[in-house]
């Protein structure tokens, strides 16, 4: 199972079980999921920062007031999106699952896979993968047409 942070255009925040992303994906496409307190079905997956301790040999970071910066002393809000940021965000999701649902996960291989297409050494197909920030440039200087995905993407051994 995965829980997600939810939040419909009014920004209330929910949580949401699902059996994995696809299945919240077909739910929300079906009008399954709705918030529970205005019943809105604008709804999407809020950012979450994941709770992760700090190691034993490092010190906690404190603001002016002496406490940690947010949650987990992290610096981030927990207000709600507001209804015009919520909405984008689901766009832009939604924009990219539909640019990718075609293309194939070529993981570390990207940076190869992508050259060998510019050079005529394999036949031209959408993919995605991974890339450190020095190699994209290179890529880009030699002309390789790439571009960074605005969301992060999940390898799919990663998702449940």
């Amino acid at each position: 199972m995965i829980v997600y942070d939810l939040s419909c255009e009014h920004g209330h925040r929910f949580e949401g079980w699902f059996s994995s992303s696809e299945d919240f994906a077909t739910q929300q496409e079906r009008g399954l999921v709705s918030c529970p307190t205005c019943g809105s079905e604008s709804v999407i997956k809020a950012p979450m920062a994941p709770a992760v301790g700090r190691k034993g040999n490092q010190q906690q970071v404190n603001g002016p007031s002496g406490e940690g910066q947010g949650r987990g002393g992290n610096g981030l809000s927990n207000t709600p999106m507001t209804p015009e940021v919520a909405e984008a965000i689901d766009k832009l999701a939604k924009a990219q699952a539909r640019a990718l649902k075609d293309s194939t996960w070529v993981g570390k291989d990207f940076v190869e896979q992508s050259r060998a297409m510019h050079y005529g050494e394999r036949d031209h197909a959408p993919i995605h993968g991974e890339a450190t920030l020095q190699q994209a440039r290179e890529l880009v200087d030699e002309g390789v047409p790439v571009a960074p995905l605005p969301l992060p993407v999940a390898p799919p051994e990663d998702v449940n």
